[in-house]
């Protein structure tokens, strides 16, 4: 797999390698317009999505005996760089320890990637049909969580994730990763909680709210027509002006103590819920 046309580096404290770290920031990350990718799926499904990448990383001592990093149908790691390399992505191979200094999650597996940031401008997106679906995030900070309503967007066909107020940026490291790559499959983007409100609003979408502080169960709203399902923080769930503009607060029945489940879950639990309603009828009904 290797090609004369690589570049090699073995010393961490190259200043390519540097760049990369830096990209951990969120202000290099907004300067650049660049953040990273590490992963043999999550490069692919970026890949696929039509990301590509500027610069990938490689470091063949940490591919998996089988060259395979999953499952059988998506190629091994030395194919999945042929082809970046075929597609006129630079290579740099680097040694083990170079590659540790660039790495950001355990047990990786020789992969990186340098990609442009993901995201569009809030009115580039598009509520083209009368069974839209979207997610609302607003003011979730743990990128763990982000990336995890994300992955489940694109398993449920979300068509897209709006990040109302977010504290977290699209491109932050953690959350490709807990995103599994899926980051690059949904379209996404960002907007403050009024401007968000306004372009729902605009676009004839019906908002449904999670929230304890309501009798209405989550299954007991119609989820068929255009809808977005919206999402609070972790700490203090969505705040007045999101709940005062919802056409349908809801909240999901609690059995235990706890009044909430964590943020991700819960998006989990409502999508599911529109998902299964969607399958079951032919034909979108208007919620309101």
């Amino acid at each position: 797999m290797n090609s004369s046309r690589d570049h090699y580096v073995s010393s961490g404290s190259n200043p390519r390698l540097k760049a990369v770290i830096a990209l951990r920031r969120r202000r290099t990350r907004e300067e650049t317009g660049q953040t990273v990718v590490e992963g043999h799926e999550e490069i692919r499904l970026a890949l696929e999505a039509g990301v590509t990448p500027r610069t990938v990383f490689v470091s063949e001592e940490l591919f998996s005996p089988s060259g395979r990093a999953g499952s059988q149908e998506i190629g091994t790691q030395a194919e999945l760089v042929d082809r970046l390399r075929a597609a006129g992505v630079e290579i740099v191979r680097l040694s083990p320890a170079a590659y540790a200094k660039v790495s950001y999650r355990e047990g990786p597996d020789g992969l990186l990637a340098v990609v442009d940031n993901v995201g569009m401008p809030l009115g580039s997106l598009r509520v083209d049909r009368p069974d839209w679906l979207g997610l609302v995030t607003q003011g979730v900070e743990k990128p763990g969580n982000l990336g995890a309503m994300l992955r489940t967007a694109d398993a449920a066909g979300v068509d897209a994730v709006l990040a109302a107020d977010p504290v977290t940026d699209w491109g932050n490291p953690n959350v490709v990763r807990a995103s599994k790559g899926t980051l690059f499959a949904v379209p996404v983007a960002s907007a403050t909680t009024p401007e968000a409100l306004a372009w729902l609003e605009s676009n004839a979408v019906t908002l449904v709210v999670t929230t304890p502080e309501t009798g209405l169960l989550h299954t007991d709203v119609d989820y068929t027509g255009r809808v977005a399902i919206a999402v609070g923080s972790e700490k203090h769930g969505a705040d007045d002006a999101l709940l005062a503009a919802a056409d349908r607060r809801v909240r999901i029945p609690m059995r235990g103590r706890a009044n909430s489940l964590n943020v991700s879950v819960a998006a989990a639990v409502v999508l599911y819920e529109a998902v299964r309603q969607r399958a079951s009828r032919s034909e979108p009904i208007d919620p309101g």
